[in-house]
């Protein structure tokens, strides 16, 4: 038989997770040139997309229109999908190596980072990611609830999810009931409130990670006055010193936004969100029944690294904050899988331009890869994971040529009777798309997106309908 590759024998990929990495793996094993070749994609959800449909805040729908170019991918005729089939559960690492040449490991970033400090499991403590999930609809979250009765909430963390989750709890129903937020959430949310979201940094209003957008979004809000301290907007010696060795000019632009915010004028709407910098939580007090309370905050300055990073220090500086709800949202970390190399260090799958790398023998695994946020940690936006799947791309198609891929002993087609010999049931993709034309219908009836179907069971039950 010839090398893999060709038309009598195409090179065969195996991708598990199927967020945007996913399909940009998938995308860019297709479009390599002179290469023949079939792509099976695996998810443990019966639906595809990942941080796209489960991440992306429901006010943002422009961001969601990049799944047309992903379905574009799932409906090529050399790929294939498998909703709902779990690696490590329904398929192995040895299944895998049978059945394919290689394998891309694309699964994100699905936990939050822990502050460690006193109070952080108390009850009202929760990580942003679940609920940024639960108003999403994702099925792993849809059973949680929120105690919304509080008239102020705190959110830890000054990155895009954090102001996604600030915002939320500022929006007016009216403004949520346009979304394709879930149902339950969106009910939960009429009843809310809350009318004060703290969003908390411990570094300076320059260093913030959220984007110009986003920071602009929430001076629109129809009932939020977004809000700011001159003191705290105010730059200090060493960000100066630092804007001034690296002019940014979209720093510039955070800047202005936030001092617009900082500025006195009459607040004359019934929620606000507030930006607090130079703080960082020490405790979050419970009260008698081991709800949140409020949390204690101590006051930062800043110093340059030896590195040439700026870093916070706390003064011993205190102030109490009284709350009854508090989102932490200071960074998020990958999920080991079995069979797989990884960091717990840094939450991430040990690799070398994508070729995962076996930590104990400080060699490539053959024939498997990583990309996205599993390979390099959470960073960037939706559009970075094409280059980082690319870099990837581009170092198994350098281990092809040099023969140093997987040689599976099993025909592609056995993986179906093997999940079937299993007990597992898919969805494929054709019936995925029978789901998502069902919820775009319910959308339209409703004057909405799209209304979610929410429960795996919902999902397959729409699928097969």
């Amino acid at each position: 038989m010839s090398n893999p590759g060709t038309a009598d024998n195409p090179l065969r990929v195996a991708v598990v997770g199927c967020g945007p990495s996913g399909f940009y793996v998938a995308d860019a094993v297709l479009k390599t040139p002179g290469l023949v070749a079939q792509v099976d994609m695996f998810d443990r959800l019966p639906t595809p997309y990942g941080l796209v449909r489960y991440g992306v805040a429901p006010d943002h729908q422009e961001v969601k229109r990049v799944t047309k170019v992903y379905a574009k991918t799932a409906e090529h005729p050399s790929v294939r999908w498998f909703g709902g089939v779990e690696f490590g559960k329904h398929l192995t690492m040895d299944d895998v190596r049978a059945h394919y040449h290689a394998v891309a490991f694309t699964t994100g970033a699905q936990t939050d980072r822990r502050l460690d400090i006193p109070g952080e499991d108390l009850q009202g403590s929760h990580p942003a990611t679940q609920f940024v999930a639960w108003y999403n609809g994702h099925p792993d979250c849809r059973h949680l609830s929120f105690d919304l009765s509080t008239e102020r909430a705190v959110v830890i963390g000054v990155g895009n999810v954090a102001i996604d989750v600030a915002r939320m709890l500022c929006r007016t129903p009216d403004e949520l009931a346009k979304t394709d937020i879930a149902d339950y959430a969106l009910e939960a949310l009429r009843k809310s409130r809350v009318r004060e979201v703290l969003l908390v940094g411990r570094r300076g209003p320059a260093q913030a990670a959220f984007t110009n957008s986003e920071v602009e979004e929430v001076g629109e809000l129809a009932d939020a006055d977004a809000v700011a301290r001159p003191d705290e907007v105010a730059l200090d010696e060493v960000t100066k010193a630092d804007l001034a060795a690296h002019p940014d000019r979209q720093t510039d632009l955070k800047l202005k936004f936030l001092t617009k915010y900082a500025e006195p004028r009459a607040l004359s709407k019934s929620k606000r969100l507030v930006f607090r910098f130079l703080l960082s939580p020490t405790k979050i007090h419970g009260d008698a029944s081991g709800r949140v309370s409020g949390v204690t905050l101590v006051r930062n300055v800043l110093s340059a690294g030896a590195d040439g990073s700026i870093k916070a220090k706390a003064t011993g500086q205190t102030e109490e904050v009284s709350a009854g709800l508090v989102f932490r949202s200071v960074g998020y970390r990958g999920v080991a899988l079995p069979g797989v190399p990884f960091r717990e260090d840094w939450g991430t799958i040990p690799h070398e331009a994508g070729r995962v790398v076996d930590l104990a023998r400080k060699a490539p695994v053959t024939g498997a890869y990583v990309a996205g946020w599993i390979k390099r940690g959470p960073s960037g936006v939706i559009g970075t994971n094409r280059a980082c799947a690319v870099e990837t791309v581009k170092s198994l198609a350098a281990d092809l040529a040099a023969g140093k891929l997987l040689a599976p002993s099993a025909p592609r087609d056995a993986v179906t009777a093997l999940l079937k010999g299993r007990g597992v049931s898919w969805v494929t993709f054709p019936e995925w798309s029978k789901v998502e034309a069902l919820e775009v219908a319910r959308g339209a009836a409703a004057g909405r997106p799209r209304v979610k179907f929410c429960s795996p069971e919902e999902i397959v039950a729409a699928a097969r309908g």
